[in-house]
């Protein structure tokens, strides 16, 4: 019983090498797709990222023994997008082209 317990426990604690989140990104515009979807690439373990421009959700797949879906949140705020719990800093998102400046919410 307790060599049971034991093996249950530690199942329990792997982490997903193929997780899938979605999750929303703001954004406008085809530069943003390019920029937001390199932003994810650059996390270490992110193996598949697709923003929609139309619905501005980002979907990736990601391997959680590598990273989690807060640091790809985070990575995305760096380069100007804001996401749920990420707000990019008025400077980055002030360095996005025109176009790519969407509507923030108000804090």
């Amino acid at each position: 019983m307790m060599a049971f317990v034991g093996i249950s426990a530690q199942a329990q604690e792997k982490k997903n090498k193929n997780a899938k989140y979605t999750f929303e990104v703001n954004g406008n515009c085809e530069q943003c797709k390019k920029r937001i979807e390199k932003a994810a690439y650059s996390v270490s373990g992110v193996k598949m990222a697709v923003w929609d421009i139309e619905s501005h959700k980002l979907n990736v797949i990601l391997n959680e023994e590598k990273t989690s879906v807060a640091d790809v949140k985070q990575a995305i705020a760096k380069v100007g997008h804001d996401t749920d719990i990420y707000k990019a800093t008025d400077e980055a998102y002030n360095n996005l082209h025109s176009c790519c400046q969407y509507e923030r919410a108000k804090p």
